[in-house]
């Protein structure tokens, strides 16, 4: 590097710390300090080492930046403005009603793949468009991740560390902005670096430490980090918070605040500047891989055959993957129980084990989603609680992507509580834009699982441990929102979904046995639940009781509440409302009061 482009690359940051400080005073609020900490590690990237076709963000061959501190969105912005991308009018709208420039990064703004704000997300999605390139694309693009100190407390960045150092992601490179302090005090390393490094190190990781301040530095540590060989990449960067104004620089209490005085800031900055960087397009057009599509021949079973749902998935997904190249699967090292191993097996080569790691898991999907595949993840439903705040920033990502959690409900029998998934239906009800599938049998299981690859958003589908009837033909069709109605009776309505639609049906009888008729709904679409013929028999009946193999607080009993808003209809709820133990299935469902017999009862107790 010669003299020139160092003082170049020097006003280049500059600039970036002064656009950071005036995006933040202009809208009251941000985080000028985290940006300024980073703004010579930013400004040498962007200008050197940086691949993007600036006139097409959907070049496949872009390299792709992730700011996992998204709280430095000052900074990305300024970059942004820099390349000429955003106009210096626009920057000042940061945070503003209407302005796509938000106060953490979102898809709205070009290039950024996925919404970052929430600590610890952005280097678990980095790991995953790693992947992409590599294993899906096949193509030469990189991946850069400016992470902060705070962050690496996380557990889910080193869920991130550990996967791509046992990968070997040579095209990851993970910037970490060492600058100290936190929100509230000093993190836990401070300016330790060789404490951040034997870390890394430990994890498979290539690690270099630097000034972060220097643009030498930076550029030597780019540059190797690029043409580094079967690891990913670390750059440990000493920098200081706030650096460039000194009522700021390195103090504690200045995180997540406008500069006092904003004026006497860029007086000492230097001011504004004009700077403008021509980021250097991708070496080469590049198409990305694409497995070949063939035809959909799904599973079909038998009437009145015992099937269990997770394995009808399974089966499903494997002939889904071979009619769609786009497909992909993610596991949690429970392939076997979730019956994902049916596509490992046909797909080996679209099959990526994650391992215990639900947030990584679940972050990789996004990355994937991110680049046009369509990835399903599936774990036990207990296990996704772990990786709730993923699920959430996947609906702020605007991300496609479908969960599949089996071992729902007290049905799973003998293995208790903790691994029973009793919240999923309320949690996944409550994401943004999302649908929630829960089919009863395996003809079913198998249209739904199909259906989701076409659908936008989060997509959710329970699965069941156990093996429950087929009661459905294989050319039945399953429209999300509606329901099925599988008797019809005009003294009350029961409405089940997965397995209690078979308890339902086996309460009809016995009800029928005491002369009382009752309409038997499936509500397989849990969310969204707007069937006209759910609302049309529950009013019919005026009667309606919901059962369901969770807890009664958010699930199916609820959706039919909302459904039914307005409508002077009594509903009972029947759910589980006691901590289960070990017991056989069938034992769970008498103990949990939601079986046959404890719909009977409820439907009587509502005709007194």
């Amino acid at each position: 590097m010669d003299e020139l482009d160092y003082r170049f690359l020097c006003e280049l940051a500059a600039q970036l710390r002064v656009d950071s400080v005036r995006a933040a005073a202009a809208a009251g609020s941000g985080h000028p300090t985290s940006s300024m900490s980073a703004a010579e590690l930013m400004a040498v990237l962007l200008a050197r080492h940086l691949r993007v076709d600036v006139g097409d963000p959907a070049n496949p061959a872009n390299d792709h930046l992730i700011f996992s501190k998204g709280h430095a969105s000052p900074l990305l912005y300024a970059m942004l403005k820099a390349a000429g991308i955003v106009t210096d009018e626009e920057l000042l709208t940061f945070r503003r009603r209407g302005s796509r420039l938000e106060g953490h990064p979102t898809p709205e703004v070009p290039f950024v793949d996925v919404a970052t704000g929430s600590l610890g997300f952005g280097l678990p999605v980095g790991v995953g468009l790693a992947l992409t390139a590599r294993r899906l694309d096949r193509l030469p693009y990189h991946v850069w991740v400016l992470c902060g100190d705070s962050e690496l407390a996380e557990g889910s960045m080193w869920e991130a560390f550990e996967h791509a150092g046992h990968e070997g992601l040579n095209n990851l490179t993970a910037i970490i902005d060492v600058n100290r302090l936190g929100q509230h005090g000093p993190t836990r390393h401070g300016w330790d670096l060789g404490a951040y490094a034997a870390r890394l190190g430990a994890f498979g990781w290539h690690t270099i430490e630097i000034d972060g301040h220097d643009p030498g530095q930076i550029d030597y540590a780019l540059a190797d980090a690029r043409t580094t060989r079967r690891r990913p990449t670390a750059i440990i960067a000493r920098t200081c918070k706030g650096r460039g104004v000194s009522a700021v620089e390195n103090r504690e209490g200045k995180h997540g605040k406008p500069l006092d005085d904003a004026e006497q800031a860029l007086v000492e900055m230097g001011g504004p500047r004009a700077v403008t960087v021509q980021v250097s397009p991708p070496d080469a057009p590049a198409v990305p891989y694409r497995y070949a599509n063939g035809g959909l021949d799904l599973p079909k079973y038998a009437l009145g055959d015992r099937v269990a749902t997770r394995s009808a998935f399974g089966e499903a997904l494997a002939a889904l993957g071979t009619a769609r190249g786009d497909v992909v699967a993610l596991d949690g090292e429970v392939a076997d129980s979730t019956k994902l191993e049916a596509f490992a097996k046909a797909h080996p080569e679209r099959f990526f084990e994650c391992y215990i790691a639900e947030q990584q898991m679940v972050a990789a999907a996004v990355g994937m989603g991110a680049r046009g595949w369509i990835p399903y993840a599936a774990t036990f439903a207990a296990f996704f609680t772990r990786a709730y705040d993923f699920v959430r920033m996947a609906a702020v990502s605007r991300a496609g992507i479908c969960l599949v959690g089996s071992h729902g409900g007290v049905s799973i029998g003998e293995d208790g509580p903790s691994q029973m998934g009793l919240e999923d239906l309320a949690a996944f009800r409550a994401v943004h834009g999302s649908t929630v599938l829960y089919p009863c049998d395996a003809n079913q299981t198998a249209r739904l699982v199909t259906d989701m690859a076409d659908m936008e958003g989060v997509r959710y589908m329970r699965t069941t441990r156990g093996e429950t009837p087929v009661i459905y033909g294989p050319d039945e069709e399953f429209p999300v929102g509606g329901c099925k109605i599988l008797r019809t009776g005009g003294q009350a309505t029961v409405v089940a979904a997965g397995v209690t639609v078979h308890e339902a049906l086996a309460a009809a009888d016995l009800l029928a046995g005491d002369g009382v008729s009752v309409t038997v709904i499936d509500a397989y679409s849990i969310k969204p639940l707007d069937s006209p013929e759910l609302v049309e028999m529950a009013e019919t009946t005026g009667k309606v009781v919901t059962v369901e193999d969770h807890w009664p607080e958010g699930g199916l009993g609820d959706a039919v509440l909302s459904a039914l808003a307005g409508s002077a209809v009594r509903v009972r709820k029947l759910g589980v409302s006691g901590m289960p133990g070990s017991a056989t299935a069938q034992e769970q469902l008498e103990d949990a009061g939601i079986d046959r017999n404890a719909i009977r009862e409820a439907v009587l107790s509502l005709l007194r």
